[in-house]
Formats: structure tokens, sequence, C-alpha cells
């Protein structure tokens, strides 16, 4: 008996496989080539999300090109937001007029109860992409575009004890006019990016690495109390009143609507090679149409070499080697996060539109 059933559930599982493997067939062949690229072609027919989890990471599961996701994503109406997923959703690839379309199914989490809908908290619901290697650059990490503006700024003279460095609890001395009323923030001056062709300054990065309150202010000297700290503040480093900027969880990730082109310029911590979920900093922003969620493809700059016969130094074609993700924009230069590495990447590396746009089906 035991092994009839075995046989039996062997053929479930195989028939689903085959059911799966006709439909993603019918599906690439009723689109042509175009959804050949689009659909993986071990694409599964559902996939119950765990924690942990991110929207790229479950659309990579179905499409070879993850970042198209928005594009196959059908919204159910009868789902209360339904681009918030929480884990035990269920995933699952459809044919939707002829074209793949990726559904949900709320898990037991979000069952509905009459007459009200039990709800998951916000917080449980799975990230777009991993927030934890961005969000200090979404709420702290500051680029500014007139370094001219930062010598009208309060600065860190000293601390208690003739310090040259302090930590949390330290009081500190700052000259200059802080504000009072609210938290303030102590930075650091980083790069100046720069860009590579005109030599024209894109930004200049201020770098958090504390916080404290205003305990008072005697003429032009401030007495600061730290209260949080990344580093140890220093003398020197900058005071400016903490920008108060709500965390951005929502990306949608999309080409950029205009041809734009340009390179990685630096790596936050001075990292050589980079590699998959590393920030970037671009020298493409909000005038050259990047906005956030915009993704970008990396061409990994060619070899230099040497013409055996001329002896001139030649630049070898660049190949595709990743993708890039913009998550903080600002007016002449970018932050983005590189979701996909193939190779590894450098500074210098070149970056542009995705080679392919989405399908016509898709639009």
């Amino acid at each position: 008996m035991k092994q009839r059933r075995d046989g039996r559930a062997r053929r479930g599982v195989l028939g689903a496989a085959a059911a799966l493997g006709m439909l993603v067939a019918a599906m690439v062949q009723a689109q042509g080539p175009d959804w050949d690229d689009d659909l993986r072609h071990d694409a599964p027919e559902r996939y119950t999300v765990v924690r942990g989890d991110t929207l790229w990471d479950i659309s990579g599961r179905f499409l070879r090109h993850p970042w198209q996701w928005p594009e196959v994503w059908q919204v159910n109406p009868q789902i209360e937001n339904p681009h918030l997923i929480y884990p035990g959703d269920v995933i699952y690839l459809y044919d939707c007029g002829g074209r793949p379309c990726l559904g949900l199914e709320r898990g037991q989490g979000q069952a509905r109860l009459s007459p009200e809908m039990r709800t998951i908290p916000h917080r449980e619901a799975i990230e777009p992409i991993p927030l934890e290697a961005i969000r200090h650059f979404l709420r702290e990490h500051r680029v500014v575009e007139d370094p001219e503006a930062l010598d009208e700024l309060a600065y860190v003279v000293g601390g208690d004890d003739r310090r040259l460095m302090s930590g949390v609890g330290d009081r500190l001395y700052a000259r200059g006019e802080v504000p009072g009323g609210g938290r303030v923030g102590f930075y650091r001056v980083g790069e100046r990016f720069l860009d590579p062709a005109s030599g024209e300054l894109l930004g200049l990065e201020l770098e958090s690495v504390g916080q404290a309150r205003r305990e008072r202010q005697e003429e032009e000297i401030a007495v600061l109390e730290v209260t949080a700290s990344r580093q140890e503040v220093r003398n020197g480093d900058i005071v400016l009143p903490l920008e108060d900027r709500a965390l951005v969880t929502q990306f949608v990730p999309r080409a950029p609507e205009r041809e734009v082109e340009g390179t990685i310029l630096a790596v936050p911590g001075g990292v050589q090679f980079i590699g998959r979920l590393q920030v970037v900093a671009l020298d493409r922003g909000r005038r050259d149409g990047l906005e956030a969620g915009h993704v970008l493809m990396v061409e990994q700059r060619g070899e230099l070499v040497s013409d055996p016969r001329t002896g001139e130094q030649l630049r070898l074609p660049g190949e595709d080697a990743g993708l890039v993700m913009v998550f903080r924009p600002y007016e002449k230069m970018s932050y983005g996060l590189v979701m996909k590495a193939s190779r590894t990447l450098s500074v210098g590396d070149r970056v542009h539109n995705p080679q392919r746009a989405v399908s016509a089906a898709l639009r």
C-alpha cells in the first residue's frame, strides 16, 4: 500500500513539473523569442515566501531580469495593499492573456475573517531590496554641492579634559551657532566627487559619525553632549541639524525613462573591488533623469593592451557585468546598490541603460 502511495506521489510531482514545463513553453511560444529572455525556464509554479526574502530575490526565481517584476505583477483588488508581501504568502506563475504573470495568495497569517481581516504588522513585510545595506545612506549620509557653504557651519573645537576624540556621554564644544531645540549630527568631510571628463564638482560627501544634543550656547561656543556615535567624534568635525528624513522602504525597479551613460565614481569605505550588495557612487543624478528605483547595467572596462605591431595602448571592448539600482539620487550624482555582479566591478566601470528594454508585450 505504501509503495502504491509513494508511486502516486512521485507521479503527481512529475505531473506537476511537466504541467509547469508545458505552461512555461506555451507562454514563451505565444510571445515569441522575447519572452524566452524574460522568464526563467526553471521558474517554479508556486513559491512560498520565507523570512529573509526580498522582492528582488523572489522575482529572480521567476524572471531572468528580476528588476522587471513590476511589469508582470498583477494587482489583486481583493487584497489590501498587495505590494506588501509577508512570510507565508504564495507567489504563483500563471497565464494571463497569453503572457506570464505573477500573482499573490495570502498565507494563513493574513486570512480573511468575517467581518474584518486579520493583518500582520507592517514591520514584518518583506523588503524590496536588502535595506540594511543602505539604511545608513538613506537616513544619515549627506552630499553637499557647495563646499564653501561648510565654512559657515559650526565645528568641533575640543572636548572635556582636552580630549581630541569623544564618545557617547562625553561633553564637547563647537565653535559657531548651533540651533537649539533638537538633535544635531556630527559629520566628517569625505570624498570629493568630480566628473571624470570635465572635472566639475558633483558633490562633497559628508560622513555621519555621531549625534548630540545642545546643552547651551555661550556666545560663539556651543556646549554639546554626545548621544550616539558611529565613530569617535574628532576636532574639526562639522555640526549640522539632523534632517527630518523618513526612511524610504518602497522601491519600484525600472529602467530610466531616458538614456543614461555614466561611471562608477567611488565606493564608500575605499574598497577597491566591488561585489553584490555594495554601495557605489555614480556620476549621474536627478539632472540626468535618475530617480530612486532606476536600474542601470554596469559594463566592466575592457583590458588595456599593447598593440604587438605599433606598440600603442588599446582599450578592449567592455563586458556587461552587473546591475546597480539607484536608491539615493542627488542633483549631480547618486548612490546605488549593486544588485548583481557576474564579474568583479571597479571604480571607473561604465553604467548605462539595461541592454534590453521591457518587451513590447509588457508595456
